[in-house]
């Protein structure tokens, strides 16, 4: 009698804990529309500190000849905005423009000569009233640290055995074919055995490894490699224009509204900033001039 008893008991208590669910284990409640509206706003907010946490990218396309310039100025100007991230294109303005054209991505375009600027004005892709001449450079001509050559300026070039010289989509070889026009010595030269560059940086780097005689490239190529390449003339203002960078926003269509805000401020930085425009200087660059 005590066993049935006993028994009746343990069936009664084991059915009870089946049906509070296994003990102290507690089911988990599905999410209601409350429950989840009141969960809302807290994942939001976690959402917008990841989102904080992110750099913010700014692609920003460069003249190759203003690479050493900008990568100072870019680790000044990241170290005192740590949640912004540069990132540079450097290459010919011709071979840019056309990227660009091409939709990559770009926020701000630096170029080495205001032709690619208004084409791409032209087109609708800068920022309405954005865009500004803001440096000057000076073309020269150079030869290999120590090298021997006969040529004595731009009017004696056709003596050198070979011309470095950038192709005449590159403004600097536009530049360049500018100045031998005026000089009435283009055909001439145009004749000489030339190794033509694709963008200033190649030309540079052809006479500095003593590849060709001579070559054109701006004044601040040459004063970034002082051990490697002498300047033999600089061209004057009679004989060709100076080279005129223009800077602006590019209508970056792939950008969301706090890109765009930081590539704006990072451009009136540039265009604002009294240490910016020392450190061009230094380089050889001058300010604009009308």
């Amino acid at each position: 009698m005590k066993r049935k008893v006993l028994a009746t008991i343990l069936t009664v208590a084991v059915g009870a804990w089946v049906l509070s669910g296994c003990g102290d284990n507690k089911q988990e409640e599905p999410r209601t529309k409350e429950t989840q509206k009141e969960a809302a706003p807290a994942e939001e907010e976690e959402k917008a500190e990841e989102a904080k946490s992110e750099p913010t990218d700014i692609y920003v396309f460069i003249a190759a000849s203003l690479k050493n310039t900008m990568e100072e100025i870019k680790t000044a100007y990241e170290k005192e905005h740590e949640n912004i991230n540069i990132i540079y294109n450097a290459d010919s303005s011709g071979t840019l423009q056309k990227q660009i054209e091409e939709g990559a991505q770009c926020d701000i375009f630096f170029s080495a000569a205001t032709k690619q600027m208004d084409a791409l004005h032209e087109e609708g892709l800068i920022e309405e009233g954005s865009a500004k001449n803001f440096l000057e450079n000076k073309l020269v001509l150079i030869k290999p640290a120590g090298g021997e050559t006969k040529v004595t300026g731009f009017d004696t070039v056709t003596e050198a055995s070979s011309l470095a010289l950038a192709g005449e989509d590159v403004p600097v070889g536009q530049y360049a074919r500018e100045l031998f026009t005026n000089l009435g010595n283009l055909d001439q030269v145009m004749a000489m055995e030339i190794n033509e560059g694709a963008n200033v940086t190649a030309v540079l780097t052809a006479v500095a490894e003593g590849s060709n005689e001579v070559g054109v490239v701006y004044k601040t190529d040459a004063a970034s490699m002082p051990d490697d390449v002498e300047i033999i003339c600089e061209a004057g203002a009679d004989q060709v224009d100076p080279a005129v960078y223009p800077i602006g926003l590019v209508k970056d269509e792939q950008a969301d509204e706090d890109e765009k805000a930081a590539a704006k401020e990072f451009l009136d930085y540039l265009t604002t900033d009294g240490t910016v425009m020392s450190s061009f200087q230094s380089a050889g660059f001058t300010p604009y001039s009308e």
